[in-house]
């Protein structure tokens, strides 16, 4: 019965569904990769507007759908593979390391197009932030367990991306893996008892690796960043 003690411990909150509706449709469209205002402008002017508990639930459900349309793009690529080939792969959402390292010359990492519209470095890099800021609330209001297993399935992307994908690793990918592993720190720090970490994150906590950071406009290395060292930090503490 601990389920239900908890749930009716949750506040209750008045949201406004109109609300939410046309802020959700406002991250999605005023805001992106096509737009002349830089990264950094455009995250603080989405988390700005994602202020309050309407917009914290907008944050949730842009992690929501940019997760699910990521799940399902490499469930069809798979199934597009094995139509083709006979090759069958597993895709699982829970640790996309293994589907990687097994089929990455044959995947395509498609996260900057997904039909969600939201760009991985603008509107869920403000939603991350959004979620990681309010950790508090959201758990005190909402079943916090969602959000976080996403805010998990979009840092594992993240970082396969970056060792399979050939994606390239500049400030604004970086940015979003911290703010990823941040968010994650705070969620879980609010819930008291949180899940188990899941197994992409423990395994690159046992890695010491760190990849070269390098400024979004040209091919000059800016720093480094060690994934493992900051999940440690942050989600062994």
């Amino acid at each position: 019965m601990r389920w239900l003690q908890q749930m009716l411990g949750k506040k209750q909150v008045q949201h406004d569904p109109g609300r939410q509706e046309a802020l959700l449709q406002d991250v999605r469209h005023r805001f992106g990769a096509r737009v002349q205002v830089r990264v950094s402008e455009q995250v603080d002017a989405i988390t700005r507007l994602l202020d309050g508990d309407d917009g914290l639930s907008v944050a949730a459900r842009v992690l929501h759908e940019f997760a699910e349309d990521a799940h399902t793009d490499l469930l069809a690529q798979a199934y597009e593979l094995h139509r083709r080939t006979g090759r069958r792969l597993i895709v699982d959402r829970r640790n996309y390391r293994p589907l990687w390292r097994e089929a990455a010359p044959a995947l395509r990492w498609s996260l900057f197009e997904l039909p969600s519209g939201f760009h991985p470095y603008v509107q869920v890099a403000a939603a991350v932030t959004v979620v990681g800021s309010g950790a508090s609330r959201y758990v005190e209001t909402t079943d916090p367990k969602p959000v976080l297993t996403h805010l998990f399935e979009v840092l594992d992307l993240t970082i396969v991306g970056w060792e399979y994908g050939r994606v390239r690793v500049d400030t604004e990918a970086a940015t979003l893996a911290y703010r990823l592993i941040m968010a994650a720190r705070d969620i879980r720090a609010a819930m008291g008892d949180p899940p188990p970490l899941p197994p992409p994150v423990r395994e690159l906590m046992r890695r010491n690796n760190t990849v070269d950071v390098l400024d979004p406009a040209g091919s000059r290395v800016v720093g480094g960043f060690n994934p493992g060292a900051e999940m440690r930090a942050a989600l062994l503490a």
